[in-house]
């Protein structure tokens, strides 16, 4: 996708430094010390969103829950920009955005760095060749079990039925829990319709359903648990 011009991008993207992290891959394993540094009252847990967009959704959720941090990660310059002035307008010190695509989440962060991870409208790259780019393929899937601690979770939002399935089965095959599914969030009473994303609300007014799946990561004493 191509991105849009934004008149003196790079002078403003330069003013909010202090709200980017650009070394992301050296504060692996030392996430919880970095986050600590730059805000002293941090004392909760760790959240990152895997393609934030312009980030009303982790916004939202951080003003929310102060006691929290939420790492916003994007690679579109335009669009970090946008999500970058959102967070300074609302004077959130519990948000930072990694103004990069993470394509291998290991080397950003170690084992059991994070508490969950969110995957609103990811790409669904519909032809079959392109599945290893799905960020629900079991690769991606297994990495996220990986920095995720035990009983951590994986929210995902979909407008896409077939990535929506798609999903699901790639869950079962990592072998990873699915605690909550529904094909119509709104229409549920689940607590994941509280907190929309741009497109979600976009979508709504379509009359699109939205699907979504809450799947958790198995605590160390979890034996056999059902999908």
């Amino acid at each position: 996708m191509r991105q849009r011009k934004v008149k003196n991008e790079q002078v403003r993207l330069a003013s909010l430094e202090y709200l980017q992290v650009q070394n992301s891959s050296e504060i692996r394993s030392r996430w919880s010390e970095f986050l600590k540094e730059k805000n002293s009252a941090f004392k909760g847990d760790i959240y990152l969103e895997a393609g934030c967009g312009r980030g009303h959704f982790l916004a939202a959720l951080a003003a929310e829950h102060p006691e929290n941090f939420y790492l916003g990660a994007e690679g579109r310059s335009s669009v970090v920009l946008r999500g970058l002035e959102l967070v300074r307008d609302k004077a959130l010190d519990n948000v930072l955005y990694i103004p990069e695509f993470i394509l291998d989440i290991e080397t950003f962060f170690a084992d059991s760095e994070l508490a969950g991870i969110y995957l609103n409208f990811s790409d669904p790259w519909p032809k079959a060749r392109h599945a290893k780019r799905r960020l629900t393929h079991r690769d991606y899937l297994k990495g996220y079990k990986k920095v995720l601690v035990p009983g951590g979770f994986i929210e995902f939002k979909t407008d896409s039925l077939a990535l929506f399935d798609f999903t699901l089965d790639e869950c079962r095959a990592a072998g990873l829990a699915i605690e909550e599914c529904t094909e119509d969030l709104h229409r549920s009473g689940l607590p994941a319709r509280l907190v929309t994303t741009q497109y979600e609300d976009r979508f709504r007014l379509l009359g699109k359903p939205i699907r979504y799946c809450r799947i958790r990561i198995p605590a160390k004493s979890d034996s056999e648990l059902p999908y």
